[in-house]
C-alpha cells in the first residue's frame, strides 16, 4: 500500500477553465464550487470557468480559486477512497492543506485566502517590490548573490524549491541586481516572475500584522494528519498554527526540505491537488525515487486513480 502525502499548489498554477470538468461530472466537486460563490458573495465560479487570466491572476483572485480547485478534487478523491498520511502545501497552497487536514473548515480557509490575497495586493502600491526565478545555481550561490545585491535594494531567497531552483524576492534595484549577478555566475535561467509585489519577504510587514489581526476570528482545530509548514519544513504544531500562517507571509518557502521531510516519515508517493503540474516537477528534481500523480483534469486524475487502485 502507497505511503501518501497530498499537496496543493500555490500561485502560478491558475488557469482560465481549471476545473470545469470536475465541476461537470462530479456533484462533490460542483458543490465546492457553487459553495465558494456562496461564501465569497463573487461569481468566482465564472470567473475561473470563463474570466479573463488577467482577472484571475490578481493574487486576491488566484488565493481564492486555487483553493476552491484543490478542494474540489480533494473531495473526489476522498469519495474514491484515496487518503493522506500527510499534506502540505507551496505558499498559498499550505492553507488547502489545512483545509485537508481539518484545520480550517473550507468556509474558513477560503474566507482567510481571500483576505491573505488583499492584503498582499496592496502591500506594494508603490511598485517597488518583485520576484525573480534563479535556474541552475546552488543555494549558497544564490544566498551569497543576495547578499551582494541588497547593497542596492533589499533581496532574500523566498522559495527553495528543489534543487538548483530557487525565488528570489525583494526590492526592485536588488532583484534586478540579482539577476544580474545570477546570470553573471552562469545561471540557466534569471528570470522576473509576473507577481504583484515582494512576497515572502519583510517588505509585506504590514500585510502580515493586518493578517495577524484577522486571524484572531478564524477558528481552528486539531488536524487529523500531519501538516507540514513552509517556515519550518517540519510538522506544524496545531495550537501555534497562526503563528506559522502569519510568519510564512515574511519566510522563505523551504519547500526542498519539506519533501525531504515527508519522505523522511515514510513517504512514496506524491499527489498534487489541483491545479498545474508544477509540484510534481519539484518532487520529481527533489528525489526521483518516490512516485508523483496529478489531478489537475478528469484525465489525470483518472489516470491517478488507476494506478492506486488497480
Amino acid at each position: 500500500m502507497a505511503n501518501i502525502a497530498f499537496l496543493f499548489p500555490g500561485q502560478g498554477s491558475q488557469a482560465v477553465g481549471m476545473g470545469q470538468d470536475y465541476y461537470d461530472r462530479f456533484p462533490e466537486s460542483k458543490a465546492i464550487f457553487d459553495q465558494a460563490n456562496e461564501i465569497l458573495g463573487f461569481d468566482l465560479k465564472g470567473m475561473i470557468f470563463n474570466g479573463s487570466k488577467e482577472e484571475l491572476q490578481k493574487t486576491e483572485n488566484t488565493q481564492p480559486a486555487l483553493l476552491t480547485m484543490s478542494v474540489a478534487a480533494l473531495k473526489v478523491l476522498e469519495n474514491k477512497g484515496i487518503t493522506a498520511k500527510v499534506c502540505a502545501g507551496h505558499s498559498l497552497g499550505e492553507f488547502s492543506a489545512h483545509v485537508a487536514a481539518g484545520t480550517l473548515s473550507f468556509e474558513d480557509g477560503l474566507k482567510t485566502v481571500r483576505k491573505r490575497g488583499e492584503l498582499m495586493a496592496s502591500s506594494d502600491q508603490s511598485g517597488q517590490g518583485m520576484m525573480a526565478a534563479i535556474i541552475g545555481l546552488e543555494d549558497s550561490v544564490v544566498e551569497g548573490i543576495c547578499k551582494t545585491a541588497s547593497d542596492l535594494g533589499l533581496v532574500i531567497p523566498a522559495n527553495y524549491n528543489c534543487p538548483g531552483q530557487v525565488v528570489i524576492s525583494g526590492e526592485r534595484r536588488g532583484v534586478e541586481e540579482g539577476i544580474r549577478l545570477a546570470k553573471e555566475a552562469k545561471a540557466r535561467m534569471a528570470i522576473p516572475l509576473e507577481v504583484s509585489g515582494a512576497f515572502h519577504s519583510s517588505l509585506i510587514q504590514e500585510a502580515s500584522v493586518k493578517f495577524e489581526d484577522f486571524l484572531k476570528d478564524i477558528s481552528i482545530n486539531k488536524p487529523n494528519i500531519p501538516v507540514v509548514s513552509n517556515v519550518t519544513a517540519d510538522v506544524v504544531e496545531w495550537d501555534k498554527v497562526k503563528t506559522y500562517w502569519v510568519k510564512q507571509m515574511l519566510s522563505s518557502v523551504l519547500w526542498k526540505k519539506s519533501v525531504d521531510k515527508m519522505i523522511d516519515m515514510g513517504v512514496d508517493t506524491f499527489i498534487e491537488v489541483g491545479a498545474g503540474k508544477v509540484l510534481q516537477g519539484l518532487v520529481k528534481k527533489t528525489n526521483r525515487q518516490v512516485n508523483t500523480f496529478g489531478t489537475d483534469s478528469i484525465n489525470s486524475l483518472e489516470k491517478t486513480l488507476e494506478k492506486l487502485t488497480g
